[in-house]
Protein backbone atom coordinates (compact mmCIF):
# COMPACT_ATOMS: atom_id res chain seq x y z
CA UNK A 1 0.00 0.00 0.00
CA UNK A 2 1.21 3.52 -0.92
CA UNK A 3 1.97 5.28 1.85
CA UNK A 4 3.51 8.77 2.73
CA UNK A 5 4.94 9.61 5.77
CA UNK A 6 6.58 13.07 6.84
CA UNK A 7 8.99 13.67 9.93
CA UNK A 8 8.69 17.71 10.84
CA UNK A 9 10.14 19.73 14.04
CA UNK A 10 13.00 22.06 14.39
CA UNK A 11 16.08 21.74 15.50
CA UNK A 12 17.25 19.45 17.90
CA UNK A 13 14.28 17.16 18.30
CA UNK A 14 15.65 13.82 16.51
CA UNK A 15 13.99 13.90 13.75
CA UNK A 16 16.51 12.60 11.07
CA UNK A 17 16.91 10.24 13.74
CA UNK A 18 13.74 8.80 13.92
CA UNK A 19 13.18 8.89 10.29
CA UNK A 20 15.97 6.30 9.79
CA UNK A 21 14.38 4.38 12.62
CA UNK A 22 10.86 4.40 11.45
CA UNK A 23 12.00 3.48 7.83
CA UNK A 24 14.05 0.44 9.30
CA UNK A 25 11.42 -0.84 11.60
CA UNK A 26 8.94 -0.74 8.11
CA UNK A 27 11.55 -2.46 6.37
CA UNK A 28 11.88 -5.10 9.07
CA UNK A 29 7.75 -5.67 9.13
CA UNK A 30 8.42 -6.08 5.30
CA UNK A 31 6.98 -3.31 4.04
CA UNK A 32 8.37 -1.77 0.70
CA UNK A 33 9.88 1.52 2.05
CA UNK A 34 12.20 4.17 1.22
CA UNK A 35 13.49 7.00 3.35
CA UNK A 36 14.11 10.60 2.09
CA UNK A 37 15.76 13.72 3.03
CA UNK A 38 14.89 17.38 1.95
CA UNK A 39 16.49 18.97 0.69
CA UNK A 40 18.41 15.96 -0.70
CA UNK A 41 18.26 12.82 -2.70
CA UNK A 42 18.79 13.72 -6.15
CA UNK A 43 21.66 15.00 -7.81
CA UNK A 44 20.30 18.68 -7.87
CA UNK A 45 18.81 18.45 -4.02
CA UNK A 46 22.27 16.69 -2.62
CA UNK A 47 24.11 20.25 -4.51
CA UNK A 48 21.71 22.54 -2.96
CA UNK A 49 21.92 21.03 0.65
CA UNK A 50 25.21 21.80 0.52
CA UNK A 51 24.79 25.37 -0.23
CA UNK A 52 22.00 26.08 2.07
CA UNK A 53 22.38 23.66 5.21
CA UNK A 54 25.67 22.56 5.56
CA UNK A 55 28.58 24.12 8.43
CA UNK A 56 30.60 27.15 6.98
CA UNK A 57 33.48 24.62 7.62
CA UNK A 58 32.26 22.05 5.01
CA UNK A 59 31.18 24.78 2.20
CA UNK A 60 34.33 26.78 2.49
CA UNK A 61 37.00 23.45 2.24
CA UNK A 62 34.25 22.30 -0.41
CA UNK A 63 34.04 25.74 -2.53
CA UNK A 64 37.33 27.46 -1.79
CA UNK A 65 39.24 25.24 -5.10
CA UNK A 66 36.07 26.89 -7.25
CA UNK A 67 36.47 30.30 -6.05
CA UNK A 68 38.60 33.11 -7.35
CA UNK A 69 39.42 34.84 -4.07
CA UNK A 70 41.96 37.94 -3.04
CA UNK A 71 44.87 36.06 -1.22
CA UNK A 72 44.74 38.66 1.65
CA UNK A 73 41.22 37.97 2.95
CA UNK A 74 39.63 34.86 0.91
CA UNK A 75 38.73 33.50 3.81
CA UNK A 76 37.03 36.12 5.07
CA UNK A 77 35.12 36.99 1.68
CA UNK A 78 34.41 32.94 1.92
CA UNK A 79 32.67 33.57 5.08
CA UNK A 80 30.54 36.25 4.12
CA UNK A 81 29.36 34.45 0.77
CA UNK A 82 28.13 31.96 3.08
CA UNK A 83 26.39 33.82 5.38
CA UNK A 84 24.83 36.23 2.49
CA UNK A 85 21.80 33.67 1.33
CA UNK A 86 18.59 36.23 1.70
CA UNK A 87 15.40 34.49 2.34
CA UNK A 88 14.00 34.90 -0.92
CA UNK A 89 17.00 33.12 -2.29
CA UNK A 90 16.38 29.93 0.03
CA UNK A 91 12.50 29.54 -0.42
CA UNK A 92 13.18 29.24 -4.35
CA UNK A 93 16.37 26.82 -3.63
CA UNK A 94 14.58 24.94 -1.42
CA UNK A 95 11.43 24.92 -3.84
CA UNK A 96 13.94 23.75 -6.78
CA UNK A 97 15.11 20.42 -4.61
CA UNK A 98 11.38 19.65 -3.82
CA UNK A 99 10.44 19.23 -6.95
CA UNK A 100 13.40 17.44 -8.92
CA UNK A 101 12.42 15.01 -6.07
CA UNK A 102 8.93 14.65 -6.17
CA UNK A 103 9.58 14.36 -10.15
CA UNK A 104 12.11 11.79 -9.69
CA UNK A 105 11.31 9.83 -6.54
CA UNK A 106 8.35 10.74 -4.77
CA UNK A 107 5.62 10.36 -7.34
CA UNK A 108 7.81 7.33 -8.54
CA UNK A 109 7.62 5.50 -5.53
CA UNK A 110 4.28 6.23 -3.98
CA UNK A 111 3.19 4.91 -8.16
CA UNK A 112 4.42 1.23 -6.81
CA UNK A 113 2.75 1.10 -3.76
CA UNK A 114 5.72 2.19 -1.62
CA UNK A 115 5.85 3.54 2.02
CA UNK A 116 7.33 6.53 2.07
CA UNK A 117 9.00 8.42 4.80
CA UNK A 118 10.40 12.01 4.19
CA UNK A 119 13.04 14.00 6.63
CA UNK A 120 11.45 17.26 6.10
CA UNK A 121 8.67 18.17 3.06
CA UNK A 122 6.35 21.42 2.40
CA UNK A 123 5.94 22.42 5.84
CA UNK A 124 9.63 23.13 6.81
CA UNK A 125 9.06 25.82 4.17
CA UNK A 126 6.63 27.49 5.60
CA UNK A 127 7.79 27.25 9.35
CA UNK A 128 11.56 28.24 8.32
CA UNK A 129 11.19 31.09 5.59
CA UNK A 130 7.43 32.31 6.34
CA UNK A 131 7.27 32.19 10.30
CA UNK A 132 11.26 32.41 10.94
CA UNK A 133 12.25 34.79 8.78
CA UNK A 134 9.30 36.37 7.79
CA UNK A 135 8.43 35.62 3.66
CA UNK A 136 4.72 36.10 2.55
CA UNK A 137 3.13 32.95 3.71
CA UNK A 138 0.56 33.15 0.53
CA UNK A 139 3.54 33.40 -1.96
CA UNK A 140 5.09 29.87 -0.25
CA UNK A 141 1.74 28.16 -0.08
CA UNK A 142 1.84 28.93 -4.26
CA UNK A 143 5.36 28.22 -4.69
CA UNK A 144 4.69 24.59 -2.58
CA UNK A 145 1.69 24.17 -5.22
CA UNK A 146 3.51 24.34 -7.91
CA UNK A 147 6.51 22.44 -7.22
CA UNK A 148 4.54 19.02 -5.24
CA UNK A 149 1.41 19.49 -7.48
CA UNK A 150 -0.81 19.50 -4.47
CA UNK A 151 0.72 16.25 -3.30
CA UNK A 152 0.31 15.84 0.71
CA UNK A 153 1.19 13.49 2.58
CA UNK A 154 -1.05 10.86 4.84
CA UNK A 155 0.80 11.48 8.09
CA UNK A 156 2.61 14.22 9.17
CA UNK A 157 4.88 14.09 12.47
CA UNK A 158 5.58 17.11 14.29
CA UNK A 159 8.74 16.15 17.00
CA UNK A 160 7.60 19.15 18.51
CA UNK A 161 10.75 20.34 21.56
CA UNK A 162 11.03 23.68 23.13
CA UNK A 163 13.48 25.82 21.55
CA UNK A 164 15.79 26.42 24.02
CA UNK A 165 16.33 22.74 24.89
CA UNK A 166 16.81 22.39 21.35
CA UNK A 167 19.10 24.32 19.79
CA UNK A 168 20.99 23.23 22.88
CA UNK A 169 21.16 19.88 22.09
CA UNK A 170 22.67 21.09 18.39
CA UNK A 171 24.84 23.64 19.83
CA UNK A 172 26.58 20.55 21.97
CA UNK A 173 28.03 19.39 18.29
CA UNK A 174 31.33 20.71 16.62
CA UNK A 175 29.97 22.55 13.33
CA UNK A 176 26.67 24.84 13.43
CA UNK A 177 24.79 24.85 10.46
CA UNK A 178 23.06 28.53 8.66
CA UNK A 179 19.74 27.71 10.38
CA UNK A 180 21.38 26.69 13.93
CA UNK A 181 22.82 29.84 14.34
CA UNK A 182 20.17 31.52 13.95
CA UNK A 183 18.73 33.55 17.11
CA UNK A 184 16.48 32.28 19.62
CA UNK A 185 13.40 33.90 18.20
CA UNK A 186 14.01 32.44 15.40
CA UNK A 187 13.31 29.46 16.39
CA UNK A 188 10.53 30.33 18.38
CA UNK A 189 8.79 31.97 15.00
CA UNK A 190 9.93 28.10 13.54
CA UNK A 191 7.96 26.27 16.28
CA UNK A 192 5.04 28.88 16.41
CA UNK A 193 4.82 27.88 12.39
CA UNK A 194 4.40 24.34 13.25
CA UNK A 195 1.97 24.59 15.56
CA UNK A 196 -0.29 26.73 13.42
CA UNK A 197 0.00 24.64 10.45
CA UNK A 198 -1.17 21.32 12.79
CA UNK A 199 -4.04 23.54 14.15
CA UNK A 200 -5.23 24.04 10.58
CA UNK A 201 -4.97 20.75 9.48
CA UNK A 202 -4.97 18.44 12.73
CA UNK A 203 -6.04 15.27 11.35
CA UNK A 204 -2.83 15.11 9.17
CA UNK A 205 -0.82 15.79 12.00
CA UNK A 206 0.61 13.92 15.16
CA UNK A 207 2.80 15.64 17.72
CA UNK A 208 5.44 13.94 19.63
CA UNK A 209 6.94 15.05 22.52
CA UNK A 210 10.69 15.37 21.39
CA UNK A 211 12.22 16.04 24.61
CA UNK A 212 11.00 12.58 25.84
CA UNK A 213 14.09 10.11 25.38
CA UNK A 214 14.74 8.80 22.40
CA UNK A 215 13.24 5.16 22.96
CA UNK A 216 10.15 6.81 23.72
CA UNK A 217 9.87 8.84 21.17
CA UNK A 218 10.26 5.93 18.81
CA UNK A 219 7.25 4.39 20.10
CA UNK A 220 4.81 7.40 20.14
CA UNK A 221 6.29 7.54 16.26
CA UNK A 222 5.21 3.83 15.87
CA UNK A 223 1.96 4.14 17.59
CA UNK A 224 1.08 6.82 15.29
CA UNK A 225 2.27 4.94 12.08
CA UNK A 226 0.52 1.67 12.96
CA UNK A 227 -2.69 3.79 13.23
CA UNK A 228 -2.10 5.26 10.05
CA UNK A 229 -1.53 2.15 8.52
CA UNK A 230 -4.51 0.54 9.76
CA UNK A 231 -6.79 2.93 7.84
CA UNK A 232 -8.57 2.25 4.84
CA UNK A 233 -7.13 4.14 1.85
CA UNK A 234 -9.76 6.69 -0.21
CA UNK A 235 -9.95 5.70 -3.60
CA UNK A 236 -8.49 8.23 -5.88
Amino acid sequence: MALFIVLEGGEGGGKSTQARILYGRLCQKHYRARLLREPGNTALGEAIRTLVTSPRQTLFSSWRSSLTLPQDNSQLVAKELFLSIVPEAELLLFAAARAQMVAEQLRPFLQKGLVVVCDRYIYSTVAYQGYGAGLNLGLIQNINELVTGGLKPDLVLLLDIDPVKGVGRKGKTQEMSRFETQDLDFHRRVRQGYLKQMEEDPQRWVKVNASLPKDKVTQEIWKAVEQCLAKPKAEP
